[in-house]
């Protein structure tokens, strides 16, 4: 049986997409029997870009587009080896970013 813990990261930029994942997780992990600690929402990730309508007239007309990236932290403590094969198998949608350490 291993010991330690579990620290899973997800990123996105979808945060409905997000707290779905988390929700599989956390519910894959209590069913096999191994304590969580989380969701954790960490600080979103806001990054602005700003582009110029035109490049030769009405330089002070500019359009801002905007991307957020949105993280989640969970941890699995005290895992089973029923916990770690349920996660292997289990299917993430394609939009979710996810970082194991062990």
């Amino acid at each position: 049986m291993p010991k330690g813990r579990i620290r899973i990261k997800l990123k996105s930029y979808d945060h409905h997409l997000i707290d779905d994942t988390c929700q599989k997780i956390v519910d894959t992990a209590i069913r096999t029997g191994a304590l969580i600690t989380g969701p954790i929402p960490l600080p979103t990730k806001n990054e602005i870009f700003v582009v110029d309508r035109s490049p030769f007239k009405h330089k002070d007309a500019r359009d801002h587009f905007g991307l957020k990236i949105h993280k989640r932290l969970i941890d699995i403590i005290n895992p089973t080896n029923q916990t770690i094969d349920s996660l292997i198998h289990l299917e993430l949608p394609a939009g979710v970013e996810v970082e194991v350490k062990m």
